[in-house]
């Protein structure tokens, strides 16, 4: 089994012969297979759900509005007073 695997991504050194060439061909085919299986794995679980996640956070940050509570990254909790352009001012106290 392992000797299988082996030989899919190291090719075995075979004589130029024409059976030697059937044989060649044949690996080239798995190695593009290999490859293409190894483009799909990382689309699906590394590509795909990276800009699934960005848009998500795009969409939250559109929806922020005046009087909505948020955390930022220090773990403070504050309610947006003013929002300008890509700015948003906190209010972190009342009485400040």
């Amino acid at each position: 089994m392992f000797e299988q695997l082996l030989n899919l991504v190291i090719p075995q050194a075979q004589a130029a012969t024409p059976t030697g060439a059937a044989s060649q061909g044949s690996s080239s085919l798995s190695f593009v297979v290999m490859l293409v299986v190894f483009f799909i794995f990382i689309y699906f679980a590394v590509w795909r759900p990276q800009s699934k996640r960005a848009k998500e956070q795009q969409n939250l940050l559109g929806s922020l509005a005046k009087d909505d509570e948020v955390i930022i990254a220090g773990g403070m909790l504050g309610r947006i007073s003013k929002i300008e352009g890509n700015y948003l001012t906190l209010s972190i106290a009342n009485s400040l």
